[in-house]
């Protein structure tokens, strides 16, 4: 089976070997602006992370998941999702050419994405993309990269759905990058970059000492479980479940 080939582009991708070992040392790329074709390494000093076990989810925010408000889903619009991340915030003028997702950036997690190492989850609204994150998976760990949205709460519960996946795949570790008061607001908690080097390691311990599976096996496990309980819907499932450990 031959590999997917870089996206034509006039800026080479970043070498997905050379993207993976970056995150597995605990670096990430940026850009300054959307035409950039340089990229900065990004190291922090200090890390945040949402533990899995304490996503902090308000009441009206439980209500939003039961109710299935949305319907969520797993690697439908990777490409669309990033556009969505890239794009100019509520209240931000509308110049698209500041973000830190450069055009290389996007080719290169495209590709990484088709090599099955780079995952979104989106919010769709009468068959409309409202919200949703990406984000690169290695081992038992994802390094989420950003998320948006256009209705209210369609990032969270992307996020509530990202967390319950990798509880059902049995992966362990969800870095958030930066801190920012809506990720504390979340549950999200700040470590020395030392630390979560350490946690980095433990997580890509050897598959045979301790089995998982990859994210989108364990999103769709999430909808096996509700179409097994008739008398449940896929957002309480996911809500039940997050709620027995936050």
């Amino acid at each position: 089976m031959s590999k997917p080939q870089p996206p034509a582009d006039t800026q080479p991708v970043i070498d997905p070997e050379l993207l993976l070992l970056a995150y597995r040392s605990g670096i990430f790329p940026m850009a300054e602006t959307r035409d950039d074709p340089e990229i900065m390494w990004i190291e922090p000093r200090e890390r945040a992370i949402i533990p899995l076990g304490g996503l902090q989810l308000s009441r009206s925010l439980i209500k939003t998941l039961r109710r299935d408000r949305f319907e969520v889903t797993c690697n439908r619009a990777f490409e669309q999702v990033i556009a969505g991340c890239a794009a100019p915030r509520d209240g931000e003028e509308a110049d698209v050419s500041e973000s830190w997702i450069s055009n290389r950036i996007t080719a290169s997690y495209v590709l990484l994405h088709k090599l099955g190492h780079a995952h979104s989850i989106e919010c769709w609204r009468e068959g409309r993309l409202v919200g949703g994150l990406y984000g690169v998976e290695f081992d038992r760990v994802f390094c989420g990269e950003s998320m948006f949205s256009v209705e209210s709460d369609a990032s969270k519960v992307a996020l509530c759905w990202l967390v319950a996946a990798m509880r059902a795949a049995r992966m362990e570790l969800l870095d958030c990058q930066f801190m920012t008061s809506h990720l504390a607001s979340l549950g999200a908690v700040d470590l020395p970059q030392a630390r979560y080097l350490e946690l980095v390691q433990q997580a890509c311990r050897p598959k045979a000492e301790d089995p998982y599976v990859a994210l989108p096996e364990g999103f769709a496990s999430l909808l096996s479980a509700s179409d097994l309980d008739a008398s449940s819907s896929p957002g309480k499932v996911i809500a039940q479940s997050l709620i027995q450990t936050s």
